[in-house]
């Protein structure tokens, strides 16, 4: 009864937070802006960073009040600063700017810049202490020993954004960790599941970037549709929720709505389900521990009708047991295993390789890397960005052996 007389009560109101976008005009960032910008008396806009396009970024900075705002493209400075000209938002460029964004006070840290380049800045707010949403594969396939080394240090929280360790991280609230036997992630399969292995070698861009299920970026898009994807949430994972690789599962789920399951030593298996829109997820951490009216569409599973699971065919799809043996292998694997997986995509793009060369040329940079002795633990920032530089140029240097091949 007193519960019931508790839940009737008016909720006091929620404190504002303060939040920096690290990515601002991604994807993850103009999902995260559409939830922060529904919810105004919650939360206000610290700091905004990007790439290199100066008017997005100055557009988000005027619109939402940030007080700082950053690009990483050196070039693009003058352009933020006439643009912000007059506002009292302190513009700054370079990787030093985009670090002090995410050093400056706040509340949460959304980290979504994409690639290695992503790695500097999330590792200086961890160092301030603060809270970050983790959208940036990278941070963990790069340096995951190192960044989780900080944040326990620092007293940082990490809260996973991607889905499928966002429904993992709420699932395993179900029991005690030590209870749990294993996660199993969820992958959609791609535009090309049911392809045959002979057809999958003439995949074209445009083919590959149209992902049945999700919107996302490019570089996201075509590492779903290798599984490459999956390949490196489960580095993700194992850094995350601190398991064993054998304590880490893949499903195939095409309705992409179930995210991700935790099984409990009793036999009990908890699932999160939702829609597949990166708000639910996105406002899930915005919120953490409390709860806010999500922006997604309202799942309706009648409408859903069914919903299907099978195991990964490897066979075809060979990028997630390259990134499981480079989990196994541990060290630096995974670094170069990243580094060669972004050259490979972005050839793939430009149509200098085919879709059977991107994992091709992964393997066969970690193993190049491996008989060089390359594949070290990386200790700090610099070791990890410095492997991840020579993992780039030894995928270069194989890209044209590759890519012959894989026409």
């Amino acid at each position: 009864m007193d519960a019931a007389i508790a839940r009737s009560q008016p909720r006091a109101a929620a404190a504002e937070r303060r939040v920096t976008i690290l990515g601002a005009t991604g994807s993850i960032g103009a999902s995260t802006i559409d939830v922060v910008a529904h919810e105004p008396a919650r939360y206000r806009v610290e700091a905004v960073a990007s790439g290199g396009n100066a008017a997005a970024l100055a557009r988000l900075a005027r619109e939402h009040g940030a007080r700082f705002a950053a690009i990483a493209d050196p070039q693009a400075y003058r352009e933020l600063k006439s643009l912000l000209s007059g506002t009292g938002i302190e513009p700054a460029a370079g990787p030093a700017g985009v670090v002090e964004a995410a050093r400056r006070p706040a509340d949460l840290v959304m980290a979504a810049i994409s690639g290695a380049n992503g790695l500097a800045p999330t590792l200086a707010a961890l160092d301030q202490g603060r809270t970050v949403a983790l959208a940036n594969k990278e941070c963990l396939v790069c340096a995951g020993a190192l960044f989780m080394r900080t944040a326990a240090a620092t007293g940082a929280m990490v809260l996973p954004v991607d889905s499928e360790h966002n429904a993992i991280f709420q699932a395993m609230a179900a029991g005690r960790r030590e209870d749990v036997r294993r996660i199993v992630l969820t992958a959609s399969g791609g535009p090309f599941r049911t392809w045959p292995l002979e057809e999958m070698r003439r995949v074209t861009p445009e083919q590959a970037l149209r992902h049945p299920n999700w919107s996302m970026g490019p570089k996201v898009t075509i590492d779903s549709a290798t599984l490459m994807n999956k390949g490196l949430e489960l580095i993700e994972a194992y850094h995350l929720f601190a398991l064993a690789p054998s304590e880490i599962d893949v499903l195939v789920h095409p309705q992409s709505i179930v995210h991700g399951l935790v099984e409990f030593r009793d036999g009990s298996v908890v699932a999160q389900l939702g829609a597949p829109d990166m708000r639910t997820p996105i406002a899930h951490c915005l919120a953490f521990p409390e709860r806010i009216d999500g922006r997604a569409q309202r799942l309706d599973l009648a409408r859903a009708a069914n919903l299907s699971f099978e195991n990964p065919d490897v066979a075809r799809f060979p990028a997630l047991a390259l990134a499981r043996a480079a989990l196994e292998s541990g060290n630096g694997a995974t670094t170069v295993l990243n580094a060669a997986n972004e050259i490979a995509v972005a050839e793939f793009l430009q149509c200098r390789l085919g879709f059977a060369g991107i994992p091709a040329l992964v393997e066969a940079t970690v193993q190049a890397a491996d008989r060089r002795g390359l594949t070290r633990e990386p200790a700090s920032v610099a070791d990890a960005l410095a492997l991840d530089r020579e993992a780039r140029e030894l995928a270069r240097d194989l890209l044209p052996e590759i890519a012959a091949k894989a026409l």
